[in-house]
């Protein structure tokens, strides 16, 4: 197991443990202090549990090497399982937002106490000390995985701030009982955001979508850096895993000999993992530049 996958593994087990706890604690506080938000929010919160595991098994299997079924790895997993922490967080949102604006229409009354306003300060403090870990952990090892369940993490935050304001306001005023599903409603709409962002970059992967155009300009400008590469072109760039895989097609002088313009080839392998980096694949194609 390479050192960035213990990391991620460990950062998620420690989003396993504090999950756990949140969803008994918002269960417990939600119940007895009378808060349909925060009961609606622990059933974020073992979302998040489920996102967690599905996290765990992505980061193991994208580990496995190429083989006769895949001869490119097993990246694109980490790409499917992001996708599906996608779609939990969607599922998850509808849920919540179908709920609360059943409790508006119904006139629904909630008067949650002290309480529950315990349960959601201590949640939001867990939520966001976690996405914090795990964002910069996932950035780091460069996971897009990892990064997806920080934004879980944080979309729970956010929820539990809402329910937290929900609460608070029906403690000032007990006429405004309407805020706690006023405040899971708003909730949802900040989780769908999240999860279609989230879909979206697992849908450029799998369309094998080409980079920005700076990342492809800084690709070619670094390769024609090397002394003796002409020109380039056919250029191709795509995603898996969060990192790149590409080929390129660079031109030399065509009365080199087969092992000089090896070295060439080699040399722009160098660059590119030097100077632009994040790469899982370089294939160099060598041209001979006819006069």
């Amino acid at each position: 197991m390479t050192e960035s996958t213990r990391d991620g593994r460990i950062v998620t087990l420690v989003g396993v443990l504090v999950n756990t706890i949140l969803i008994l604690l918002k269960v417990m506080t939600g119940i007895f202090g009378n808060s349909q938000a925060l009961i609606a929010d622990a059933v974020h919160s073992i979302s998040d549990l489920f996102t967690d595991i599905a996290v765990l098994i992505g980061l193991q299997i994208r580990l496995k090497p190429p083989d006769e079924k895949h001869h490119f790895g097993h990246a694109r997993v980490e790409t499917l399982a992001s996708s599906f922490v996608g779609i939990v967080l969607i599922g998850t949102a509808l849920y919540l937002g179908i709920k609360s604006a059943f409790n508006i229409y119904s006139h629904t009354e909630s008067h949650p106490t002290t309480l529950a306003l315990m349960g959601a300060g201590v949640s939001v403090v867990l939520k966001e000390v976690l996405y914090q870990y795990t964002v910069r952990t996932g950035r780091r090892i460069n996971s897009r995985l990892l990064v997806a369940n920080a934004w879980h993490h944080r979309s729970d935050a956010l929820s539990s701030v809402a329910v937290l304001v929900g609460v608070a306001g029906t403690q000032i005023q007990p006429s405004w009982y309407f805020l706690d599903a006023f405040a899971a409603l708003l909730v949802s709409f900040f989780i769908v955001k999240v999860g279609l962002e989230i879909l979206k970059e697992a849908l450029y992967e799998f369309t094998d979508t080409a980079p920005k155009p700076e990342v492809i300009d800084q690709i070619r400008n670094c390769a024609l850096a090397v002394n003796g590469v002409n020109a380039t072109h056919d250029l191709k760039v795509r995603t898996s895993g969060g990192r790149y895989q590409m080929e390129i097609h660079i031109v030399v002088d065509g009365r080199l000999t087969v092992l000089d313009g090896h070295k060439l080839a080699k040399a722009v392998e160098k660059c590119l993992s030097e100077d632009v980096g994040n790469f899982d694949r370089i294939t160099v194609h060598v041209d001979p530049d006819i006069y």
